[in-house]
């Protein structure tokens, strides 16, 4: 009998340790969605697609980036852009003219550091693979005090 009973005890250590496992799993997938917006979220889905194909995608992580935007403080201009953009126009020309601050530069605003960006715009830029002005792989609307962003990465380092 103590074969039998050492046996069950072996058995349900190895369920109760699956069913803790399981547990964690789902807290730590709770915990995940909490204090996203709508744009963080559609960021990181867009960004975790692009990273899972083939492996070779992935992110490093980089402290910092160099970036555009265009930044507008409608949302009917900055869905105007977006469109724009989306059509096939350059990043670079959209930006210079739609564009509603000192970046007109082609919405360029170079290398940026962590911390040196505001939380919605760094979260979104950080998430980002690096593109070209042609084909840009873009931010869906970024909403800060400033305005509406678009916002897309030429470089990680």
């Amino acid at each position: 009998m103590a074969k039998k009973s050492s046996g069950s005890t072996t058995d349900k250590k190895t369920s109760d340790k699956k069913s803790n496992e399981k547990k964690e799993d789902a807290s730590k997938n709770s915990k995940k969605g909490k204090a996203k917006t709508a744009a963080d979220e559609d960021v990181e889905e867009e960004s975790s697609s692009k990273q899972t194909k083939g492996g070779k995608g992935a992110l490093k992580p980089a402290t910092a980036i160099n970036v555009r935007h265009i930044l507008c403080e409608k949302h009917s201009k900055a869905t105007e852009a977006l469109q724009k953009i989306q059509e096939g126009q350059a990043f670079n020309k959209v930006a210079q003219d739609y564009s509603e601050d000192k970046a007109k530069a082609g919405g360029s605003l170079g290398w940026m550091t962590r911390g040196s960006m505001v939380g919605p715009f760094q979260d979104a830029a950080f998430l980002l693979q690096p593109s070209s002005v042609d084909k840009p792989i873009m931010s869906p609307l970024v909403k800060t005090d400033f305005g509406y962003h678009i916002i897309m990465v030429e470089g990680r380092r």
